[in-house]
C-alpha cells in the first residue's frame, strides 16, 4: 500500500508537470503564430507527443484509483457473490489487455522505432522515446489491476 501511494503521488506530480509544459507549449504556439506572425516549428509536434504521454499515463493513473469510465450496471444488479466474480473477470481482462497490447505490443513498437532509427520531423527526437509510455503505462496498469484483484479476493 505504501508503494501504491508513492506511485500515485509520482504519477500525479509527473502528470501535472506534463500538463503544465503542454499548456506553455500551446500558449507559445498561439503567441508566436498570431502576435509574432512567425509560428514556432516544433510546438505542434511537441504538443502532440505531450498529449500522448498525458493521455496514456493519465489512463494508468485513473485505473489505479478506479476512477475510469465504466458501465457497471451488470455488476451493480448482481448478487454480492456474483459481483466479486464479475469484478475479478473485469480486472483480469484489463490486465490481459494491458499486458498484450500495451506492454508486449508497446515494447515491440518501441524496439522497432529504435532499431529503424525513426525520428520526429521537427524535434529530431527518436520516436522510441515517445512510444515508451505504452509499456511503462501498461506495467503500471498491471500492477494496479493485480492489487484490485487481490482486494476483491480478500473482501468478504
Amino acid at each position: 500500500m505504501k508503494f501504491q501511494k508513492s506511485l500515485n503521488k509520482v504519477l500525479e506530480l509527473f502528470l501535472v508537470i506534463l500538463m503544465s509544459v503542454l499548456v506553455v507549449d500551446v500558449l507559445w504556439q498561439v503567441f508566436s503564430r498570431y502576435l509574432l506572425s512567425s509560428p514556432s516549428s516544433f510546438t505542434d509536434e511537441l504538443a502532440g507527443y505531450l498529449l500522448i504521454w498525458v493521455g496514456v499515463l493519465g489512463a494508468a493513473y485513473v485505473a489505479g484509483r478506479k476512477e475510469h469510465l465504466a458501465i457497471d450496471i451488470l455488476v451493480q444488479k448482481s448478487p454480492p457473490a456474483r459481483q466479486r466474480i464479475l469484478q475479478i473477470i473485469i480486472h483480469s481482462l484489463i490486465l490481459l489487455f494491458a499486458l498484450s497490447v500495451m506492454v508486449i505490443g508497446g515494447a515491440v513498437l518501441v524496439y522497432t522505432r529504435f532499431v529503424l532509427q525513426v525520428k520526429s520531423a521537427a524535434l529530431q527526437l527518436p520516436l522510441g522515446y515517445v512510444y515508451s509510455v505504452l509499456p511503462i503505462s501498461g506495467l503500471i496498469i498491471i500492477y494496479y489491476e493485480v492489487l484490485h484483484i487481490l482486494k476483491v479476493k480478500n473482501s468478504k
